[in-house]
């Protein structure tokens, strides 16, 4: 296998992983600080996907952490697919999330009118771009390891 950018066991995978565990922690963060985030399914759902982005981005971090101290490449055929798999399941679940939570928040605070605290609105749809920022970056993540696992 070829040393892609982003590939396990290098610094820009590294901070691909680093960067999807922080804007889903802040996402979290976020959604969390508000009163009554729990009061909508859609928000629940962000928060529990973010959850399982946070520790998934960050054991895969670690990984490649411990690869470049050791500057071993993780280039693993049967590793490779077990990151492909959760890469695109995680990104799957992070979009999914993180749309219908801007739906949600376009629906009720926009259109209808719901929104009587800007701080709370704000906070749901801070919470809602840092979800899509996350997704991007294992959106990319995704693609690399797959054309990672293809270029084998």
């Amino acid at each position: 296998m070829k040393n892609f950018a982003g590939t396990p066991g290098t610094v820009t995978g590294l901070i691909l992983r680093l960067f999807q565990c922080l804007f889903a922690a802040a996402s979290i963060a976020s959604m969390a600080t508000t009163k009554s985030f729990f009061n909508f399914t859609a928000f629940s759902y962000l928060i529990a996907s973010m959850g399982l982005q946070v520790i998934w981005s960050f054991g895969l971090a670690f990984l490649d952490a411990c690869a470049l101290a050791k500057k071993k490449a993780l280039h693993n055929p049967g590793l490779v697919s077990l990151i492909v798999v959760g890469d695109w399941v995680t990104a799957t679940l992070s979009l999914a999330a993180a749309s219908s939570s801007a739906g949600i928040t376009i629906l009720y605070f926009n259109d209808l009118g719901g929104c009587g605290v800007g701080e709370e609105c704000q906070k749901y749809q801070l919470a809602v771009a840092l979800a899509f920022m996350s997704w991007i970056t294992i959106g990319i993540s995704s693609l690399i390891m797959f054309w990672t696992l293809a270029a084998d």
